[in-house]
């Protein structure tokens, strides 16, 4: 792994300055009232406020501004103190490949994910939850529950952009890019969102309560043991994937809101295969093997002790080599946007793919930008036929049509491929 990260440049993030006046992103709502509205404010959340009487409710269309507490900034600082140590990202041995794809998905977001199959008790839960101290800082509107982007309107939410096109300041803060663990038994209601009955029959009020997608805005989703998920959970994810967006239809109420996140799942393969329609939607695809190497075993099983014994201790041995890898991370993303790739390199990708016959475009796409995000963390402009070579697998692996009587894996096929045409 070593070989494969460069020397890069520190950077420093920068929020935009606040606004002299106190700015709230308004939050579109229903009003029910026979004659005068009366309403609540709700942090996070979408209400529809209303004060029943004799006749049928009345709509009108009213905004609630989104409170924010100057209390939650320490009370944050306490959850973060609080929270349970993560095993460092740099003290993981082995698994490179695994390693690589995620942070080549956190460089570029628009890689689309990492699928991470392999044996029980390899490190695969281990390795994306210690991406957590990794992922870097992102703009986002103070007190907007879909942390939507100040400056793109594709990852804004309706209400945040209605505001931007009135013209009103909006306060924006840094924060770090979200992890939401996706549990199997989550209920579709808490993955999409909901409406409040109970406030609706005893004060009258009908609330959106936003799910887990929205949380996972701009951030990564992760789903361990992906293969087990309920059907009607991989529908909702596949909606959101293709589309980008969640749109909630509860009791009457269309709500809809920006869910573009990094899906990354995990599971074994001897457990139950992944639906192909699934499987598509990942951008790249790690295989994850048991270490066999005696040496390196010990190790592994020495690091851990270090860890359980004392966590913190353990995770400051590794702090020098963690801000490092910020830094490169850092920089890979900045520069990103400047890194070309040949038209005749683009030409061989387009042909590998079709000679493999994959379906669809994404495996063209996916690889190109893979190949570039490389470049990018190995701190060049230009991308080589080296750096396709170390991606094309994983972007190509996973969409081969399979032949039940095919022994060679399916990354070998994609290899001998590559160098046929790339010859």
């Amino acid at each position: 792994m070593a070989s494969v990260l460069g020397s890069s440049s520190t950077a420093i993030l920068s929020s935009r300055p606040r606004s002299s006046q106190t700015s709230k992103p308004s939050i579109s709502s229903l009003t029910l009232s026979p004659g005068q509205s009366s309403g609540k404010k709700f942090y996070g959340r979408i209400g529809i406020h209303g004060k029943r009487g004799r006749s049928q409710f009345h709509v009108a269309v009213t905004n609630v501004a989104t409170d924010i507490n100057s209390v939650d900034q320490p009370q944050k600082l306490a959850a973060k103190e609080s929270q349970r140590p993560v095993y460092p990202f740099p003290a993981i041995v082995g698994q490179d490949e695994m390693k690589l794809c995620l942070l080549l998905n956190v460089i570029d977001p628009k890689i689309g994910g990492v699928m991470i199959m392999g044996d029980r008790g390899t490190g695969k839960s281990t390795t994306v939850r210690s991406l957590v101290d990794l992922l870097p800082e992102i703009k986002v509107v103070s007190g907007d529950p879909f942390n939507s982007d100040p400056e793109d309107p594709e990852s804004m939410g309706v209400e945040v952009r209605e505001s931007i096109m009135k013209g009103e300041k909006l306060s924006v803060v840094m924060t770090k890019i979200n992890m939401v663990d996706l549990p199997l038994g989550a209920t579709e209601d808490r993955v999409c969102g909901t409406i409040d009955i109970e406030k609706a029959l005893t004060e009258g009020v009908k609330a959106f309560e936003p799910g887990l997608l929205a949380k996972a805005n701009r951030g990564i989703l992760y789903v361990d043991e992906v293969n087990l998920l309920d059907d009607h959970l991989v529908d909702v994810l596949l909606d959101s994937a293709a589309s980008g967006w969640n749109t909630v239809e509860r009791e009457g109420i269309s709500i809809s809101h920006p869910a573009r996140f990094i899906l990354i799942g995990s599971g074994n393969p001897e457990e139950g295969e992944l639906r192909p329609q699934l499987l598509d939607r990942f951008g790249m695809h790690a295989q994850v093997g048991t270490v066999r190497d005696a040496e390196l075993r010990v190790k592994i099983v020495e690091e851990r002790a270090r860890f359980d014994k004392n966590p913190k201790e353990f995770r400051d041995s590794y702090k020098a080599e963690q801000e490092k890898l910020q830094q490169q991370i850092g920089s890979a993303r900045r520069s990103l946007s400047s890194v070309q790739i040949d038209h005749d390199l683009k030409v061989k990708i387009s042909k590998v793919c079709a000679e493999l016959n994959v379906d669809g475009l994404r495996g063209d796409i996916v690889t190109n930008r893979a190949a570039k995000a490389l470049a990018a963390l190995k701190g060049r402009d230009n991308v080589t036929t080296e750096d396709i070579a170390t991606v094309i697998p994983n972007c190509l692996r996973h969409r081969l049509r399979k032949d039940p009587l095919e022994s060679i894996d399916s990354g070998l096929l994609v290899i001998e491929k590559f160098y046929e045409v790339f010859s």
